[in-house]
């Protein structure tokens, strides 16, 4: 995998794929930044950087990462009282990123993703994620409801974001009216444009809901982790 850009590049150096990054290229301007001082860098021009990578976004570096090796969900369920996050096929590499980079920098254990109709790890999501996906563990799940049964079993409680409700299942209640309790703590996003799947929904135990106070009926999926994740960073640091 060639990843582009500062932050991706010096996050996987000093990441868990640390060991397997490869080459480095970057321009004579890139190369002058301090924490490449110890790594041996191929100066080029910028063509060929953009050449390497596919992608005019590379602020004149890139790297061979190696391949990202994802975590198995027993091992992220494994831990101590885990937040964890959960996505329903989001298929926008910039909203996974996003979304990695507000759970690596909200303390989550990891995120986990579908392994079909989802947005997988790629270089423009580390790019989106500015380098977090280096320290974050990322699972892949054949079936999400499923693994929120499993995560309910271990002692974990799922809360589902839904802005409309889902038919079916009770109404939404308000994100900042949940105590977030318990010995972990799931929250499960939907899909950019249809949010959370009936069977998904059903899998959690509560859905919860962030104020519209606008006219836009929806919020973006990635300002919705956000806003739900540091409600329930601020409710364990309250908690005894």
């Amino acid at each position: 995998m060639i990843i582009y850009g500062r932050n991706p590049v010096r996050e996987a150096l000093r990441g868990r794929r640390a060991r397997n990054v490869g080459e480095v290229w970057a321009t004579a301007g890139a190369a002058r930044e301090p924490w490449l001082d110890a790594v041996a860098v191929r100066r080029v021009a910028a063509e060929e950087i953009e050449r390497r990578c596919g992608s005019s976004a590379h602020q004149g570096l890139c790297a061979d990462a190696g391949p990202f090796h994802y975590a198995s969900a027993d091992e992220l369920l494994a831990g101590e009282d885990p937040l964890l996050v959960a996505l329903d096929q989001i298929q926008d590499p910039q909203n996974l990123g996003s979304i990695c980079r507000t759970a690596e920098c909200a303390g989550a254990a990891g995120v986990v993703i579908p392994e079909r109709r989802a947005a997988e790890v790629t270089p423009a999501v580390c790019k989106a994620s500015a380098g977090a996906v280096e320290h974050l563990r990322v699972a892949r799940v054949r079936n999400l409801a499923d693994f929120l049964a499993d995560a309910r079993n271990a002692g974990c409680w799922c809360y589902g974001a839904s802005a409309a409700g889902i038919a079916g299942e009770p109404a939404p209640v308000a994100y900042n009216e949940v105590d977030y309790g318990g010995s972990g703590v799931v929250l499960v996003l939907g899909s950019e444009g249809d949010g959370l799947r009936p069977r998904v929904a059903k899998a959690c135990d509560q859905l919860i809901s962030l104020p519209l106070l606008g006219r836009i009926e929806s919020l973006g999926v990635s300002a919705a982790a956000a806003a739900a994740l540091y409600e329930i960073l601020q409710r364990h640091r309250r908690s005894p």
